[in-house]
Parts: C-alpha cells; sequence; structure tokens
C-alpha cells in the first residue's frame, strides 16, 4: 500500500484513446503492483450508469444543457462519494476515465453555459474534490471523429452532437489544460503504445512515489 492514495484523470476529445490508455496503465500498475481502481464517469455508480443512459441515449437529443449539466453533476456526486473518496482513503491511486475537466468543456463551453458558472456547480457536487493530475490526450477534433468513424463506432447522443460542437470542446481543452499545473497534454497521434510510454514517463515524473519506485 502507498502512503496515500492518488487520484489520477484521463481527459480529451472524443476518439482520443482514454479507453485505450485506461486499460494499459491498469496492466502496468497490475504488473508493478500498485493498488489501484479504475471507472468511468458519468457512471461507477448503479446511479451514476442509470444516469449516463439517458445522458448518451439518442432519442434525448432535445435535452437542454441545462439539464444534461445538473444529471453529469448528479452522477458525479455519488462517484465522489462512493468510489473516489473510499478509494483514496484505502491508499489506493484512483484512475478516472473523464471527470472535472469534461465538464467544463462539454458544458461550459461547447454547450456555451459558461465555465465559472459550471465550476460553481461542479464544487457542491464534489465537495472540493481536484484531482491530483489530470492527463488531457491532446488530439484534433476532427482526427478524433474520424477515428470513430472509421471503427465504425455507434455515436451516442453526445458524439452526435456535431462538428461545431465537438471543435468547441477541443479548444476548451487546449485553454482549459494550460490554466493549471495539476494538468499535463500528452500528444495523443502516435501509436496506443507511444502514448501510453509518454503517460508512464509523466507519472513517473510528477509521483515517483509509487511509480517510479515501482518500476525500480
Amino acid at each position: 500500500m502507498i502512503e496515500r492514495g492518488l487520484f489520477l484523470v484521463l481527459e480529451g476529445v472524443e476518439g482520443a484513446g482514454k479507453s485505450t490508455q485506461a486499460r494499459l496503465l491498469v496492466d502496468w500498475m497490475e504488473e508493478v503492483g500498485i493498488p489501484h481502481r479504475l471507472a468511468r464517469e458519468p457512471g461507477g455508480t448503479a446511479v451514476g450508469e442509470a444516469i449516463r443512459e439517458v445522458l448518451l441515449d439518442p432519442r434525448g437529443a432535445d435535452m437542454p444543457a441545462e439539464t444534461e449539466l445538473l444529471l453529469m453533476l448528479s452522477a458525479r456526486a455519488a462517484f465522489v462519494r462512493t468510489i473516489v473518496r473510499p478509494t483514496l482513503a484505502d491508499g489506493r491511486v484512483m484512475l478516472a476515465d473523464r471527470f472535472e475537466l469534461s465538464t467544463f468543456a462539454y458544458q461550459g463551453v461547447g454547450r456555451e453555459l459558461g465555465v465559472e458558472q459550471v465550476r460553481e456547480l461542479n464544487e457542491f457536487a464534489t465537495g472540493g474534490l481536484h484531482p491530483d493530475l489530470t492527463v488531457v490526450l491532446s488530439l484534433p477534433a476532427n482526427t478524433g471523429r474520424a477515428r470513430q468513424l472509421s471503427s465504425g463506432k455507434y455515436s451516442d447522443r453526445i458524439e452526435a452532437a456535431g462538428a461545431g460542437f465537438h471543435d468547441r470542446v477541443g479548444a476548451a481543452y487546449a485553454e482549459l489544460a494550460a490554466e493549471e499545473e495539476r494538468m499535463a497534454v500528452v500528444d495523443a497521434t502516435d501509436r496506443p503504445e507511444e502514448v501510453h510510454r509518454r503517460i508512464r514517463e509523466l507519472l513517473e515524473s510528477r509521483f515517483p512515489e509509487p511509480f517510479a519506485t515501482a518500476r525500480g
């Protein structure tokens, strides 16, 4: 066990490879013996998964942006209390596929609700908990869309929101990632194995205990 839990988040536009990188990181942590937990967001809990289905259902194309935001934050409140805080209290690494930065980019900028207003509501939902590090997988939004189309992936309600929306989200990620020390941008245009190597090097540099120690 490590002395204190670490809260790590993977972020990026649609098609950036978050889920692939999450699996690769989990495989690595299992190999070197780092206690961890992986969960996606929105989701992870029973109520979160139910809310996820509503949020991503294409039949809800006319959902107001405010409704979308409040559903996201409702799922997050359960996620933080049921999954994140207990995992950190156990001294494990909590790895999340998306968290608050997605909400700032997608609802704050993409849906044009305003980042500052979204931040205030998010603070209430999380009880002030923030990731120790958010890794933003940098990829042009149109490249991500092309990846998804070539893979034949079914588009959910948010993925089908249109090029203008996703371009705003991509620009928001680039701008927001430059604002905080607890965010790091990793080029995601290369092969998954190379992107994984970059993320590992970043984690070993930022958090020598447990990552660099475990490797040694």
